[in-house]
């Protein structure tokens, strides 16, 4: 009896990019990184809220410095991030309380969480813009 075993090698370096994800797999990383954006992006709103709240003043300063193109992208951005957070969480939400009874039904619902975030992002963006 032979004692050769046939040892398999694993790849010493996971190559992500050769990955195929499917839409689920998307809306996850997605997810992941919008909470990372609001999280990062919480001291920058709270500011804002806080001179917007602090005087007449200081809200027409603040009014003027939205103004700029750059800033209202960085705000749209973070629109985005909110919104796909909050769709995302839904279908999780959904996920759990088994709503979506089958694995068709949940990546439906994750083809439709990118769809619904970014129309209303771009509605949303359209109008505060």
């Amino acid at each position: 009896m032979s004692m050769n075993k046939t040892i398999k090698t694993r790849p010493k370096h996971l190559a992500l990019h050769k990955i195929k994800l499917p839409v689920s797999g998307y809306v996850s990383v997605l997810h992941r990184i919008s909470g990372v954006i609001l999280f990062l992006a919480l001291p920058l709103l709270l500011l804002l809220l806080d001179q917007s709240l602090r005087s007449i003043e200081t809200y027409t300063n603040l009014t003027e410095y939205l103004t700029h193109p750059i800033l209202k992208l960085i705000l749209l951005g973070m629109l985005w991030a909110f919104l796909h957070h909050f769709c995302a969480g839904l279908r999780y939400l959904a996920i759990d309380l088994h709503l979506l009874p089958n694995l068709t039904a949940a990546r439906a619902a994750s083809m439709w969480v990118l769809v619904v975030s970014l129309i209303m992002t771009a509605v949303l963006g359209v109008k505060l813009w």
